[in-house]
C-alpha cells in the first residue's frame, strides 16, 4: 500500500482529495521500532504525527507510582499523536511499539507549509478534528457514567468495530489481549474484567480463548451498552 493510500485511511485526511493526499504523503518520513520500545513519553514535545505501517502501538498513561492504563491498541493505518500538528504542548500519553513497527511521521512544520500551499483544505480537516474531539468527549463520559459491565461491553464493541474481523461464528478482535491490556482499556480491575468476560461468556455473546475474543452475537452485547 503506498503512502498516500495510508494516508487516505486516517481520519483526519480521509476527505482530502488524491492531488492533496500524493502532495502530502512527500513529506511522510519512516521509522522503526522495534517490541517494547519507547515511542514518545508523556510529557515530551510533540513534533510528529504517527502512521501505523506495520505492527502495533498501546497509547498508555503512567502515574510516577509504575501504574499504567491502557487507552488504546492500535494497528495498520491507524494513526496517533494528531495534536502535535497544532501546538507544541508536551504529549500526554506514552505510545509504545507491542511488536516490530514502522510508522510514518509527519512533521509539524511540513504539514503546515502543507496548509499555507493548500488553504482550502483547512475546513475539511477541522471538521475532522471536531470528530476527534467528540470521540474523546464519548470516552470519558464513558468512563464517567457507565458501570462495570456496560464498559466493558462498549470496549469491545469498539475494537470490534475497529480491529474486527467478521467470520462464521461471529467478529473476532484480531490484536490477543491480556485480561490486563483489556482491563486497563474498560478502566476496570482485572477481576472485574474477568468476571464479566466470564458472565458474557456464559449468556453465549462472546468466547474467549488464549487472548482471542470473538463476539458471538455483537448485536445482543450492545443492548449492555444501551
Amino acid at each position: 500500500m503506498s503512502y498516500s493510500e495510508l494516508l487516505s485511511q486516517v481520519p483526519l485526511f480521509s476527505s482530502l482529495g488524491s492531488d492533496d493526499l500524493e502532495r502530502l504523503s512527500t513529506s511522510l518520513q519512516l521509522r522503526r521500532y522495534t517490541r517494547g520500545e519507547i515511542i514518545f513519553h508523556q510529557g515530551d514535545v510533540g513534533m510528529d504525527l504517527y502512521i501505523i505501517r506495520k505492527g502495533e502501538v498501546t497509547i498508555r498513561l503512567s502515574s510516577a507510582d509504575g501504574r499504567e492504563v491502557t487507552l488504546a491498541l492500535l494497528q495498520r493505518g491507524d494513526a496517533f499523536g494528531e495534536l502535535a500538528l497544532l501546538d507544541e504542548a508536551p504529549r500526554s500519553t506514552d505510545a509504545v511499539a507491542r511488536e516490530e513497527t514502522a510508522l510514518l511521521a509527519l512533521n509539524r512544520k511540513d504539514f503546515q507549509k502543507f496548509l499555507e500551499e493548500r488553504p482550502q483544505v483547512v475546513p475539511v480537516l477541522l471538521a475532522e478534528l471536531s470528530r476527534l474531539v467528540r470521540r474523546v468527549t464519548q470516552t470519558v463520559h464513558d468512563a464517567s457514567f457507565l458501570d462495570a459491565r456496560a464498559r466493558l461491553a462498549r470496549v469491545l464493541l469498539d475494537l470490534a468495530q475497529r480491529q474486527g474481523e467478521s467470520g462464521n461464528e461471529g467478529v473476532s478482535i484480531t490484536p490477543r489481549l491480556t485480561q490486563t491490556e483489556l482491563a486497563n482499556l474498560a478502566g476496570l480491575t482485572r477481576e472485574s474484567t474477568n468476571r464479566w468476560l466470564r458472565f458474557y461468556a456464559r449468556e453465549g455473546l462472546l468466547s474467549y480463548e488464549e487472548g482471542r475474543i470473538t463476539l458471538l452475537e455483537p448485536d445482543n452485547l450492545r443492548l449492555n451498552v444501551e
